[in-house]
């Protein structure tokens, strides 16, 4: 039993000393030992300076000046961390070597530079064997092996910060003010909470989570990490598994009631979305992200005005600008508000004015290049209103390209290419072709015209540039051609007019109707409109404006044959603009085209009654006036030969 006794009086011996050996131990000793302790865990020099105070009670602790980190060797910039104060509490074993069990440590004002340098390195790699704190190799006679800091935290505060991120490569420097944070780390290698709040310009932002198994975190390994950023306008949470390379693999949500107020408290003021296009904006997917910053996103349900899209995407964010590979599918998608509505613009008392003249932001087209297959079971653009959509859109350089493979609507079908191009002001422009188009609801939609109902098929090259729809559609070039089966027009009754004259209304019904068109200066000219009706052909030619929204076109029916007044004409002239243009005969070219009808059917009779009378048979290649006089002049021969016989 005595060995049992002489142990305890051993240990109590000891405890007596170590007691003893606190109160005699100076502040300025302490601050060596923490200062050493993290020179040799981080490789890096730390500088304490100012008065140094101990404290025994109720922790075990001491309280510095300002407090210097040094940087990367290769970084001119200053040290990496500087503070005014720094109060560390530490358990006492750390006084004699080991770990170092820090059980509180406040960081009043600190200065936090973080770089990256033109070739790649960071000056926030430490503590790291075979390799010096600027990043460079100090031997090639072993590779570098990852060095464990022995430090845990029982808690940390970080009060009033200010963090530069440097990006020497991009010439960038981001910058967090007012940067507070709360972390709590008891083990080594278990969880670490924190807390931590910043300023980016706007309102405060604050990120709170969890880190599973810090060490390996620390050494490189990936772990489980959640975390959520939240400021005024919303939140991003991340629930999944994480490391510093970074490598990331997990689910991500969004949930953003005002995405404009989010975006600019993280220091993108002046973020400018359209109404219902992402102003507000919830998601959620499943995130991979891999250390050649490859980013992978499965199972995307975004809703975003009023709209739920879902899709997978791949996207490489290595290069300049991002480069994707997007599937995304919608059900019925809503993109009435992008445009404001109705694209014509009105005056003070109510009546049309022109294509909207406001500015077309195109920017976002430079933002990534790539391709995304896109379809929708309907879609309605606000002036128009498409059913089932398939296309497939290629963005490179600012030029978006879409494939158009299948878009439904008005009981037809469209494809074709559409373009819109950004690379040197913007453009859109692309080649159509479309079948059985209800074109009394497309035309009523699209331009407001409603006396015009058929179907319709046909093909459009077009061309416009501008930054407005108001400057496209006056810029309009291109060409095309339409066919239709049978149709009504409303306003006018060709068949009362051609009988009666009757000019009062009525409804027009024809058997099909045909027409090529050009295009320029966003002017539609058309010269050989042909329509079908049964006892009556009408032909047209004239101008449409489809920049100044107006109409000039001259259509002329006659009548076929069998009917009393046959081969009758009476041109309509349809002009003005296209929510009330004034359809009336015009008159003068009626009287002209008749009478000039006569006057060849006056002229055939006389010149018959010409050749009957004075027996006239003109040879080839001679008309009924030369022949007439060598007839007269051969009688008159003859008449004076017979005065000499």
């Amino acid at each position: 039993m005595r060995w049992i006794f002489r142990l305890i009086g051993l240990v109590i011996l000891v405890a007596a000393i170590l007691i003893g050996a606190l109160f005699f131990l100076p502040g300025a000793r302490i601050a060596a030992i923490a200062a050493d302790q993290i020179t040799r865990a981080t490789g890096r020099e730390v500088t304490l300076s100012g008065d140094t105070r101990i404290s025994l009670y109720p922790v075990l602790g001491v309280a510095t000046g300002a407090v210097e980190i040094a940087n990367a060797d290769w970084s001119g910039a200053g040290p990496m961390l500087r503070a005014d104060s720094l109060k560390i509490g530490v358990r006492p074993v750390a006084l004699f070597g080991g770990d170092i069990r820090i059980t509180g440590l406040e960081i009043a004002a600190p200065e936090i530079r973080l770089e990256r340098a033109a070739d790649g390195r960071v000056n926030w790699e430490l503590g790291v064997d075979g390799v010096a704190p600027s990043g460079q190799e100090t031997d090639g006679s072993a590779p570098a092996t990852s060095q464990r800091l022995a430090l845990t935290l029982d808690r940390a505060l970080v009060t009033g910060a200010r963090l530069t991120y440097t990006d020497h490569a991009a010439g960038t420097v981001e910058e967090l003010r007012d940067l507070d944070l709360d972390l709590r780390w008891p083990e080594y290698d278990g969880t670490a909470d924190f807390e931590a709040s910043f300023s980016r310009g706007g309102g405060p932002v604050s990120v709170t989570g969890r880190v599973e198994q810090v060490g390996r975190f620390l050494d490189g390994a990936v772990t489980a990490v959640a975390a959520t950023l939240e400021t005024a306008g919303g939140q991003v949470a991340f629930d999944g598994r994480a490391g510093v390379q970074p490598q990331m693999q997990g689910r991500l949500g969004l949930d953003l009631g005002d995405t404009g107020a989010f975006l600019g408290n993280l220091g993108m003021a002046g973020a400018s979305l359209p109404e219902g296009m992402g102003q507000a904006v919830k998601a959620g997917a499943t995130v991979t992200v891999t250390e050649a910053m490859n980013l992978s996103v499965r199972d995307l349900n975004l809703q975003v005005g009023g709209n739920t899209l879902t899709g997978a995407a791949d996207v490489a964010l290595a290069g300049d600008v991002p480069r994707f590979n997007a599937q995304i599918a919608a059900g019925a998608l809503d993109l009435s508000r992008l445009g404001g509505g109705d694209t014509a613009r009105t005056d003070a008392g109510g009546a049309a004015a022109g294509w909207s003249q406001a500015p077309i932001d195109a920017g976002a087209l430079a933002l990534a290049n790539g391709e995304m297959a896109f379809t929708a079971d309907s879609i309605d653009l606000g002036d128009l209103k498409l059913g089932r959509t398939r296309t497939l859109m290629t963005l490179d350089r600012s030029r978006a390209v879409f494939d158009l493979r299948e878009v439904r609507g008005y009981d037809g079908l469209v494809t074709g290419e559409f373009v819109v191009n950004n690379r040197s002001g913007l453009s859109v422009g692309g080649s159509l072709r479309a079948e059985g188009l209800d074109m009394e609801r497309f035309l009523t939609d699209a331009a407001g015209i409603t006396r015009f109902s058929t179907k319709a098929g046909g093909t459009l090259n077009f061309l416009g540039i501008g930054n407005s729809t108001d400057a496209i559609m006056k810029s309009l070039s291109g060409d095309g051609r339409f066919e239709t089966g049978r149709g009504v027009i409303s306003g006018i009754d060709l068949d009362r007019l051609m009988r009666a004259g009757d000019v009062t209304g009525g409804t027009t019904i024809f058997d099909a109707m045909s027409a090529s068109f050009t295009m320029e200066g966003g002017n539609l000219r058309n010269d050989d409109l042909v329509m079908r009706l049964p006892l009556i052909r009408a032909e047209g030619t004239g101008r449409i404006g489809l920049g100044a929204r107006d109409i000039d076109y001259l259509f002329t029916p006659v009548l076929l044959e069998g009917e009393t007044s046959r081969g009758l004409a009476i041109p309509v002239r349809i002009r003005g603009p296209w929510e009330s243009p004034r359809i009336v005969p015009d008159l003068e070219k009626a009287i002209d085209m008749n009478l000039d009808a006569e006057r060849e059917k006056a002229e055939e009779r006389l010149e018959q009654e010409v050749r009957d009378r004075l027996d006239i048979a003109p040879e080839e290649g001679q008309n009924l006036e030369d022949a007439a006089k060598d007839k007269i002049e051969d009688r008159a021969k003859r008449e004076l030969r017979k005065l000499f016989e």
